[in-house]
């Protein structure tokens, strides 16, 4: 990949390549991390929201207009496949949520009944009226930063990094594999009545889940020429697990 993709500062330090791809999802990995495991502690997710914005700015900090383009920040060339991605996401995001009440019911082993924890703003038991006012604020915002801001990194800046010396293929599978294992941090490793655990079964049932989810993400991207496929896939998926935890999850 030419280096003209790249701005001049960081033409040397950070070129599109391999190295610059597990650089950048080792340094986005562990401070995102870092923040939700200490998130579930206090309760307090606003920092973790800042991960999104840098991810999100980081093509315009470190790319050219030409780099920009070349991540599949572009219009989408086939529109139609817009729509079938945002299905598509809500359909993995279904099936995650019934497989896993099949197997451990609503109980805090269930992915999304953790993750409910996270809305430490809602009440336990809102009302019809509430229920739907927070549900529209938290899916809104869970369909704006995370996949806007791990869709430009994920499958756009790593995913060209790695694509450039392994190709597509080979590259779509590490930055599953990495989206997956940084999503342990979210449920998988989990703090409980001031305890830390680690659910092995649920665990690794959770990581399949975003892999695959992760390998949708980038098929929608490929189909619709551009980081908007993916995004929309993302979008689609966070929009069903707001309504599984409101609707489905919360008494």
């Amino acid at each position: 990949m030419t280096t003209l993709t790249v701005r001049a500062p960081f033409r040397s330090l950070l070129p599109l390549n391999l190295r610059t791809g597990i650089l950048l999802l080792i340094l986005f990995g562990l401070v995102r991390v870092a923040l939700v495991l200490q998130a579930n502690v206090t309760g307090s997710y606003q920092a973790v929201s800042v991960v999104f914005v840098a991810m999100i700015a980081l093509p315009w900090v470190l790319l050219t207009r030409e780099g920009r383009s070349r991540i599949g920040l572009v219009w989408p060339t086939r529109w139609r496949w817009i729509a079938p991605a945002v299905m598509a996401g809500v359909s993995m995001a279904l099936a995650v949520h019934y497989a896993a009440a099949a197997v451990w019911g609503h109980s805090l082993s269930h992915p999304f009944a953790y993750i409910a924890l996270s809305y430490s703003s809602v009440p336990a038991a809102p009302s019809d009226d509430d229920r739907l006012v927070y549900f529209i604020i938290f899916a809104v915002i869970g369909m704006l930063f995370s996949p806007i801001g791990e869709e430009v990194l994920y499958r756009g800046v790593a995913h060209e990094s790695f694509a450039a010396q392994l190709g597509d293929r080979r590259a779509a599978l590490i930055d599953a594999a990495a989206f997956a294992v940084t999503h342990l941090a979210h449920f998988g490793v989990v703090f409980v009545a001031g305890v830390w655990a680690f659910l092995p079964l649920p665990a690794l049932f959770w990581v399949a889940a975003m892999f695959a989810a992760s390998l949708v993400f980038y098929g929608f991207r490929r189909l619709t020429g551009s980081l908007a496929g993916a995004v929309a896939a993302h979008a689609g998926f966070n929009l069903a697990m707001n309504w599984v935890i409101f609707y489905a999850l919360m008494p």
